[in-house]
This record gives structure tokens, sequence and C-alpha cells, in this order.
């Protein structure tokens, strides 16, 4: 019996346990109820199951019958804090806190990977590790993780992890990008501050309104006029706050907003670009500032054999006309990134857009839900990227 075949046999208890996962969500570093039903449920197919690893984690290692290179499977099982909008009968329990970003179907789908793989341990020739990691939308679980040794005692030799999406496509399909497949991330706080007063004398006030209403604008020109124009950038200032009612200048603004870009060496200028185009708007503008400028994770770079090698076994599973390959990069950020700058990996997109189930609401949307028919298809998929990973490796 085929891998796939298999999958589809156990979806119900998966989907069963990825609908639990969905009713009871906990956010980044409070996975706890989580982290015990996955443990107990990997400690009951005889792995060697460790936990608390970077708080909430939890890693499982599948020894094979043959000595041989070991491959690591990421899940994250965090939610968002996001209220629930949807009418699923297994809506959250949870007032506030919903899996928004189908971390809950990461979750289940690993969790039978590592009962497909047991069940056919006779053809593993080496090791596979199951990494279950804790808040992906932050603070941050994977580079905890790593540096907790989760990549060493066996070494990962190469990685496979995977992403829900409801933005294109339909279960049974996967698609992928070689090289850069996601945004890397920065922060920006900005703190503009001028002398308030009436509204009707501006002239006897510096309007902190005015200047960050420029400095919006300006910074906006990094991407227009400093940039290669082929070089994905995307400032957005999300919020901003200032004044106290319509006939009063504000004496101070402040501004937050995120950075995305691909190339590692526009993030690493970003800061000089901020704060000189901040400092040089406030000058002209008789204003003062404070910048704090935050690098974020770096991009998910997909290694050239890792994502041949998913290509390979998506054409051979679910057919080539269900395999695609993507041109461009999403900007989103992901941890998993930090997996992939040690070992090669490939991160691939597991297609779940279904209208006709109200599956089509983006991710962190209050709406979100999945087609849970993909849950079988991404069992599969990882399970038999694993294997012949094994193999080539040998």
């Amino acid at each position: 019996m085929s891998l796939l075949n298999r999958a589809n046999e156990l979806k119900q208890e998966f989907i069963n346990y990825r609908r639990d996962f969905h009713k009871h969500p906990e956010l980044g570093m409070q996975e706890n109820r989580t982290a015990q039903i996955v443990a107990e449920f990997l400690t009951n197919l005889g792995l060697d199951v460790k936990t608390g690893v970077a708080n909430t984690g939890v890693v499982a290692l599948l020894k094979g019958l043959e000595q041989g290179p070991t491959i690591g499977l990421r899940a994250d099982m965090d939610a968002l804090p996001i209220l629930e909008q949807s009418e699923a009968p297994y809506s959250s329990k949870v007032q506030g806190v919903m899996h928004a970003c189908g971390h809950d179907g990461h979750t289940a789908i690993l969790m039978g990977v590592a009962k497909l793989l047991t069940e056919c341990k006779h053809k593993i020739k080496g090791n596979v590790k199951f990494i279950f990691q804790p808040a992906e939308e932050g603070p941050g679980g994977a580079l905890p993780m790593i540096n907790e040794g989760v990549l060493q005692n066996p070494k990962v030799d190469m990685m496979f992890g995977l992403h829900i999406s409801t933005k294109q496509g339909k279960a049974g399909q996967i698609a992928f990008k070689h090289g850069a497949s996601s945004g890397g991330t920065g922060f920006a706080r900005i703190k503009i501050k001028g002398y308030g007063g009436h509204g009707a004398h501006p002239h006897k006030s510096v309007d902190a309104i005015m200047a960050s209403a420029h400095v919006l604008t300006a910074l906006q020109t990094i991407i227009s006029r400093e940039i290669d124009p082929l070089e994905p950038v995307v400032i957005t200032m999300g919020t901003i706050k200032g004044g106290y009612r319509y006939n009063v200048i504000a004496d101070e603004v402040e501004m937050t907003g995120t950075i995305r870009t691909l190339s590692q060496d526009v993030k690493l200028g970003m800061p000089e670009r901020f704060n000189r185009i901040i400092k040089g708007v406030c000058d002209s503008l008789r204003c003062t500032y404070e910048l704090d400028y935050r690098q974020g994770i770096p991009s998910v770079i997909n290694n050239e054999q890792a994502t041949k090698l998913v290509e390979k076994v998506g054409n051979r599973v679910l057919g080539e006309q269900n395999v695609f390959k993507l041109k461009k990069a999403s900007m989103g950020g992901e941890d998993f990134c930090y997996f992939s700058l040690e070992v090669p990996s490939c991160f691939f997109n597991l297609l779940a857009l279904n209208e006709s189930k109200n599956c089509h609401y983006p991710g962190h949307h209050p709406k979100y839900n999945f087609d849970e028919d993909c849950i079988p298809v991404g069992m599969a998929m990882l399970a038999e990227s694993t294997l012949e990973a094994l193999n080539e490796l040998q």
C-alpha cells in the first residue's frame, strides 16, 4: 500500500487531532496542553521523546534498523491572539485566541507522519527527528530550539517543513520556490517630536503630525529611488498615534511598521536608510526624532537538492499537474528560516483552498479555515520525502 493510501485511511484520526487543537488554541510559549498531547502520542508510538525543549517544544527520534543520515521534520504548534469568527463546529473555545494560520494542521500532520514512518520502520536506513516547535508567531521558537541542540545528537543532515496555504490551488496540490522563499523582516518604531500649541497659531508651534506625514511619504522613496526595481522590498507603517483634539497642534507622534526584504544586503542596509531619511525630514521641519529599528528574521532559503527532491516526490505521489513552481517569494516571515540556514532544507506550501467549504480566507483572518482533505496529502509528502532523502544521502 502506498503511503498516500495509508494516510487517507488514517485521515479521520488526524482530522480529529487537528480539530481538538483548534478548539483549544495556545499562544507561543504557552502550548502546554498541545505539547502534552503530542508527547503522549509519540511516546505511544515507541519513539524517544524529549519535552520542554525551548520551553514547550517536543522532539522525538525514530531510529531506523540500519545506520544512516538523519532527516528533520518540523511543525509549529502556536496560535494567534485573534477572536475567531468562523462558524466551524470546532471553533476556538478560548476567547481571543485562535488557530488562524494552520499550525493546528501542521501539528496533526507531523503526528501522522510519525505514525506512517513508524509503521514502515523497516525501510528506514538512518534516523528521523520530529520537531514540534513553539512560538513561530512570536517570540520565535526555532532559534531557541537550535540553541538547545535540536539539530545535534544525532546531527540533522536535511530538513523538511510545510505551510498550509489557502491562497491558491486545492487539496492534493503543493507549491514551492527554489532559493529565497519568504521575506526577511525588520521592525521600526519612530517618534517625531515637535512643539505643541493652538491650531489657530501654527507659526508658534512645530507640528509633529505634519512632519510625520512627510516622513511616511519619504520612507517610500527608499523603495522607488534607492533599491533596484527588480528587488522586492515592502515598507508598511501599520500604526500612527498622535494628537489630542481637532484644534491642537500635536507635539509628538509615534509610528510603528514592518519592513520586508529578500536580499540580506538590502535588509542590513535598512537601518541607515531609515535614520538618514527621518533625520533629513525632521531637520528641515524643526523636529527631533527617536528611531528604534530592530532586525527580525532572515528569509527561508530552500536548498537546491532538497527542493528538487520534494519536486520529484510530488510528481510521483501527486502527479506533475499538482506540483507548482512558484516564481515569486512570499514577503511573509517564517522562522523555519533558522533551520534552513543551518541544514539543507525545503519548506513548501500545502494547498488547501476550497470556497465551497468556506476555506478561502487568508492566514491571520478571523474566519480562517482550511480544507482538511490536505492533511493526508501533507502526511504522505513529508513521509515520502523523508524516505527519499534517506536513500539519496546514503
